[in-house]
């Protein structure tokens, strides 16, 4: 199995790609060893190796973390051990525990429904692309709640990406947004 990897806009982040898929549907971002263990075998795994501060999974990719004091030379190698011991074996990426269904979807507004078809069709595939998420946090009073995840938690250009690309976006494509902030 080889595993290659790709800097993120985000320098304590490192985007691993193992070639095989690693999430059917959907993202999932853990930030804490507790959440990790119980939800995801890999994950917790990684939460193992000292210096991981947290871990997200794509469709294709893992994208990992750092705390400040590891240097990625050090932490790189002890992950990409653990993502090939993890899929050579064949064990789940997720553990089987019942996800919720997302039936919030059938209360939505015309124009909750606008702002998550243009984040679905032309912010997630960009920003995954970069080892990250932004989800649909919540519609109030003009203003979008978005939340970051992988790459983009903590990811410098964030706040950039928000305000001048996503921000500038949804306001042209639907008047009543009038401003986006991170949850």
């Amino acid at each position: 199995m080889f595993i290659q990897t790709e800097q993120t806009p985000n320098p304590a982040t490192l985007k691993f790609l193992p070639g095989v898929t690693v999430m059917e549907s959907g993202t999932a971002d853990f930030t804490d060893v507790a959440a990790a263990a119980e939800r995801s075998p890999l994950a917790g795994n990684l939460f193992g190796v000292d210096g991981v501060a947290a871990v997200f999974f794509g469709q294709d990719f893992i994208t990992i973390t750092k705390t400040a004091d590891v240097d990625w030379y050090v932490l790189k190698p002890a992950i990409l051990g653990v993502v090939m011991e993890h899929f050579t074996a064949g064990a789940p990426v997720m553990n089987d525990i019942g996800g919720a269904v997302d039936a919030e979807a059938d209360d939505d507004d015309e124009v909750v429904v606008q702002i998550k078809e243009l984040i679905d069709s032309r912010v997630r595939p960009a920003v995954a692309q970069d080892g990250g998420d932004i989800v649909f946090d919540r519609f109030q009073e003009g203003v979008v709640y978005l939340q970051m995840q992988g790459a983009c938690a903590g990811c410098p250009s964030s706040t950039a990406t928000l305000k001048m690309g996503i921000e500038n976006m949804l306001r042209h494509y639907i008047p009543e947004v009038l401003e986006v902030r991170p949850v």
